[in-house]
């Protein structure tokens, strides 16, 4: 039998070469049109999965508004990977995010030894990592890759000295979980105050989740100091408060900016008065744009955002107007470049400005319980 070649076979084959650059040219839009991605390491499970969690809720909310703003022709995603605050599988997370060429930026992690052990995966790759949470001194010092949005230990420790020491107080005990984070947090605050002529009566450091304190409160009763400064976060703080007000201690306790979560006044009620700590978010502002973040938050979760929820979306936003300024080529190097660039941006714990170091130039504010409510208050 014999094939008889069909004119449309010649059209077709001559249609199918014109569409051959138009499939190509297709192709390349469709490419441009991909989201660009960010990964996110946080704690989603195990004992600091609250954390986690908090700075998941963050993150969307902070996603969503940007991807309804129309400040780029593309969507941005965020790639959620659970690190449990070990450090050996937040190692593994940097890995799998550095593989993968769609991510542009990282946020987290949660603890500053979890973000430290990552850092050196992302310093090598060379992938711009920026943490909410992170505020061990030496952590941005690990290369020009990290950053992070929240005062360290190594300010916040002689901000809250200088504090105590005028308000007359010279005998202090010393608490704080053992920790790498605690240890550090201890040691600034122990070193500006011995040297603002004030003195360490007891240093004692616990595991997180100590169910039971009354033994290292004797210690603290016995010590007589006119005040205890605490490293823990809320719910330490709540259960440390409750048992000291049971055993009939009557001593000022002053904290770091962990232990500022609504969620220590409600697991210590009426225990929590007088609390007074440095933060640099009051969900209370009557800024708009605390004012929108803190409405769209009760509304997911039902009730006020600590300072860090507020702290991941702050970091979330300041990732994204970094990718803005790098597009449209977006890349690691673009994006730590404008990382690096910000100044003056205008997040709803105040200002961030990135100094040389890659460090916040950011300010801190005091507060109290009072009467139920975290309070500014102006001594």
């Amino acid at each position: 039998m014999t094939l008889t070649r069909h004119p449309l076979t010649r059209r077709t084959l001559v249609g199918l070469a014109l569409a051959a650059p138009l499939a190509t040219a297709l192709a390349g839009t469709a490419l441009a049109a991909d989201p660009i991605r960010i990964g996110y390491q946080l704690p989603l499970t195990g004992n600091t999965a609250q954390y986690g969690q908090d700075f998941k809720t963050a993150a969307e909310i902070a996603l969503a508004r940007f991807n309804a703003s129309g400040r780029l022709p593309v969507k941005v995603e965020i790639v959620f990977e659970d690190s449990r605050s070990d450090a050996k599988e937040g190692v593994t997370i940097a890995r799998k995010f550095v593989d993968d060429p769609a991510i542009v930026g990282v946020l987290g992690d949660f603890t500053s030894g979890v973000s430290m052990a990552s850092a050196q995966v992302y310093k090598e790759a060379g992938m711009p990592q920026l943490s909410q949470s992170a505020s061990h001194p030496d952590y941005a010092k690990i290369s020009e890759w990290q950053f992070r949005n929240i005062t360290t230990q190594a300010g916040e420790g002689p901000y809250n000295a200088a504090w105590m020491l005028k308000k007359g107080i010279r005998k202090v005990a010393l608490v704080g979980e053992q920790t790498d984070w605690g240890q550090t947090s201890v040691k600034y605050f122990a070193d500006a105050f011995e040297a603002g002529g004030g003195k360490v009566v007891l240093t004692e450091y616990f595991n997180r989740g100590l169910p039971d304190f009354r033994a290292l409160l004797t210690k603290i009763q016995r010590a007589k100091p006119d005040a205890v400064y605490t490293a823990f976060f809320y719910e330490d703080a709540a259960n440390f408060i409750k048992q000291m007000k049971q055993l009939g201690i009557n001593i000022p306790i002053y904290s770091t900016s962990a232990a500022h979560n609504q969620k220590v006044i409600e697991l210590a009620g009426a225990d929590a008065e007088g609390l007074s700590l440095t933060t640099n978010f009051m969900p209370s502002s009557p800024k708009p744009e605390v004012k929108d973040f803190v409405a769209e938050w009760v509304k997911v979760r039902g009730a006020e955002p600590g300072q860090f929820p507020a702290q991941a979306f702050d970091a979330v936003n300041i990732m994204l107007d970094a990718i803005v300024k790098s597009y449209p080529n977006v890349t690691r190097a673009k994006v730590r470049d404008a990382l690096a660039a910000t100044k003056d941006f205008p997040g709803v714990t105040g200002t961030t400005t990135f100094g040389p170091d890659r460090e916040p130039v950011k300010q801190l504010m005091k507060v109290r319980i009072v009467n139920g409510v975290f309070t500014p208050i102006g001594e």
